[in-house]
């Protein structure tokens, strides 16, 4: 099976944005189409990946309208839409599209437009993606996130502070990101004294509510040279899932979704954790760092809020994670955030990250649905 290249790539700026989602849309995917130097009418297939276009503007039909507004018929269309992980997901639908052969030109376009809606309403709309059963309880994901960074934190002796330096450390690395929603640095004392939100969690805990687009062009990679001769190729992409209901999990502080979608990619790919140069993972909340980077191997579990503290995952030491600023600089438009973890990835393969460049040559993605419910996990590599 001939791998698949990604040849063009573009996101837009995250933040409070005046346009409407197929603005947004319309915007990183003609971006990423310049990149690859192909036009609207060369695609075959277009993804959208969005969690809920209905839910807070009430628009759909968003792909059919995106396909006319980039001069991209007849494409196929598709929403692929799989919670906060929708990115992800549709990286791995716009990497089945082409692997399997039935599309020579994908077009993946991911966003979400949420600003509009205040912070209880968009809280619900996200909280509509938990189980029945813990959503008629008023749970939320940050109700989650709080009580298995209270379980982390006792478990695995780690101090509180080691939380807020995941915030300070990407906070510092997007700063340099000009796409990123808050591009300023935070120190320990700010963090540590925001607003209580989820105790052990404050605000800096948390990432923002955002607006905004990132896209994908893919291609098989035996015709990548003839479009550009800067592309990066995927090698490994799977997907998994957890149980729906948190409480039924042996140990909240192991996603399953992470360790099986991972394995799978490593095997895929041929590779493994002592193999990854760069990673963008899922910080929604800062306790995500921490749980997906022991998930995915690179630290033996317990031992992440180590890591951060010894600065490991830093900018210039051994494992870089969330070089974009992460979820909690750069923003989390939800249907956007994979896809920008990917766009993250492919200038840093490239060589095109400027100010956050680091020495890479594999990197490796992690897409996080609900609270591990739904995974997708991505390695991306030069040529």
């Amino acid at each position: 099976m001939d791998r698949v290249a990604i040849i063009g790539a573009s996101m837009t700026a995250f933040g409070d944005r005046d346009a409407w989602l197929l603005a947004l849309l319309a915007e990183a995917g003609d971006a990423a189409l310049t990149d690859a130097g192909v036009d609207g009418d060369d695609v075959d297939h277009l993804y959208v990946s969005n969690m809920a276009s209905g839910e807070f503007e009430g628009q759909t039909g968003v792909p059919n309208a995106l396909a006319h507004d980039l001069a991209a018929m007849p494409a196929y269309t598709a929403r692929i839409d799989q919670t906060s992980s929708s990115g992800g997901a549709g990286i791995y639908a716009a990497w089945q599209s082409v692997a399997s052969g039935a599309s020579d030109l994908t077009l993946l376009v991911g966003g979400e437009k949420m600003t509009h809606r205040t912070t209880g309403e968009a809280t619900d709309v996200i909280a509509s993606l938990t189980h029945p059963v813990e959503y008629k309880h008023g749970v939320t994901l940050p109700s989650f996130a709080g009580l298995t960074a209270r379980k982390y934190l006792a478990q695995y002796d780690a101090p509180r502070e080691s939380l807020g330096k995941v915030a300070v450390k990407n906070h510092r690395n997007g700063l340099d990101n000009p796409h990123a929603q808050f591009r300023k640095e935070v120190d320990l004392e700010t963090v540590l004294d925001s607003p209580m939100v989820a105790d052990p969690l404050r605000l800096y805990d948390f990432c923002p509510i955002t607006d905004g687009s990132a896209a994908l062009v893919l291609c098989p990679e035996s015709v990548a040279a003839e479009y550009t001769d800067d592309y990066v190729v995927i090698s490994g992409v799977a997907g998994a899932t957890d149980t729906h209901v948190v409480h039924e999990r042996d140990d909240p502080t192991t996603m399953r979704g992470v360790v099986e979608s991972a394995e799978q990619a490593y095997e895929m790919a041929g590779r493994g954790p002592d193999d990854i140069d760069v990673a963008e993972l899922h910080d929604m909340f800062t306790i995500l760092e921490f749980l997906q980077s022991e998930d995915l191997g690179f630290f033996e579990k317990g031992a992440g809020w180590k890591a951060v503290r010894d600065g490991v995952t830093d900018r210039d030491d051994d494992l870089p994670i969330n070089t974009s600023g992460g979820l909690k600089s750069k923003g989390h438009p939800l249907g956007a955030s994979g896809v920008a973890q990917a766009y993250e990835l492919y200038q840093q393969l490239l060589g095109t990250a400027g100010d956050r460049q680091v020495d890479a040559e594999v990197g490796l993605a992690c897409n996080v649905g609900g609270f591990g419910n739904c995974v997708t996990t991505t390695i991306l590599e030069q040529p």
